[in-house]
């Protein structure tokens, strides 16, 4: 246990001299970069509200010809949603490693 304390306390006393290290060779267009990035953002974002607003629609409507699949329908919704809901976050985590 102490030898796993002492290399959990290693790393994270390594840790910020590793991102602190600048690149030896940087990519020639590199500031272009943060602007791609937040038109990626925009575009991931845009299409998950448009995905959500369809999934709801549709369970809204579901909901209107059937009322007796209502917790079907509200389960599948929800898990829907929370799909569609991490595609954008996991394109927010991609920008951030890729712009850090």
């Amino acid at each position: 246990m102490k030898r796993m304390l002492l290399l959990l306390g290693l790393l994270l006393l390594a840790s910020p001299m590793i991102f602190a290290q600048t690149p030896k060779y940087p990519t020639p267009g590199g500031h272009w970069v943060p602007i791609a990035a937040a038109i990626g953002m925009a575009i991931a974002s845009g299409l998950c509200g448009i995905g959500q607003g369809m999934a709801t629609k549709g369970a809204a409507e579901g909901i209107a010809r059937n009322p007796g699949a209502n917790a079907a329908i509200r389960l599948a919704l929800i898990l829907g949603l929370a799909l569609i809901e991490s595609l954008a976050l996991y394109t927010f985590v991609i920008i951030l490693i890729d712009v850090g």
